[in-house]
C-alpha cells in the first residue's frame, strides 16, 4: 500500500491551497482511491482468525466427544452417576458423565503428582536418600507419602486437609 505524495494544489474551505495526493496506481475516471485503515485492516484479521478458530474448537470438541463413545475413564460410570446424583446433577448423556469423570481423574492425578514431589523434596531436604543396604549398587529406598505431603499438594488447589491441631 503506498501513501499519499503531494503533487499539484486544491483548495480548501478556507481558501488557502492544499497539495493533491498522487497515488501510486492509475485511478480510472471518477473512481475514489480505496484506503483502508492499518486498524481496519488488522480488526477485519483478527475477527476473520477468530471465527475459523471457533468452528475449529467447535469441530474438535465434537470430534473429542464422539472419541468419549469408546473410551473408559478409571473412575466407572456407576461411581460418577453415584455422585452426579448425590449432589444434584441429573444428566442422560454417558458422554457428558465420561468426561467429567475424566476431568476428576485429571484432578487427582494432578494432585498425587504434586504430592509425590513434595514428597521427594522433603527425603531431600532430610539428607538425600539413604541406601537400604551399602553394598548394592542399587537405591532401594522408596519414596513414602504422607498426609503432609498431600496436604501441601491439596493446599496449592485451596482444599484445606489439615488436622485440628489437638488431634495431633
Amino acid at each position: 500500500m503506498s501513501t499519499p505524495q503531494p503533487s499539484a494544489s486544491t483548495p480548501t474551505p478556507s481558501g488557502s491551497q492544499q497539495p493533491a495526493p498522487q497515488y501510486a496506481y492509475p485511478l480510472a475516471a471518477g473512481q475514489q482511491p480505496h484506503i483502508q485503515s492499518q486498524q481496519q485492516a488488522s480488526a477485519d484479521a483478527k475477527a476473520a482468525r477468530a471465527a475459523t478458530a471457533e468452528t475449529r474448537k467447535d469441530k474438535s470438541l465434537a470430534e473429542f466427544l464422539l472419541m468419549l463413545d469408546d473410551y473408559e475413564p478409571l473412575i466407572p460410570d456407576e461411581v460418577t452417576d453415584y455422585y452426579l446424583q448425590r449432589v444434584g446433577f441429573d444428566c442422560q448423556d454417558p458422554r457428558l458423565k465420561r468426561l467429567l469423570a475424566l476431568a476428576a481423574q485429571k484432578f487427582v492425578s494432578d494432585i498425587s503428582a504434586d504430592a509425590y514431589q513434595h514428597a521427594r523434596i522433603r527425603t531431600n531436604a532430610q539428607g538425600g536418600r539413604q541406601r537400604a543396604n551399602q553394598g548394592s549398587s542399587r537405591d532401594k529406598t522408596r519414596t513414602t507419602l504422607t498426609m503432609e505431603d498431600l496436604s501441601s499438594a491439596l493446599s496449592e488447589y485451596g482444599i484445606n486437609a489439615r488436622k485440628p491441631e489437638f488431634y495431633l
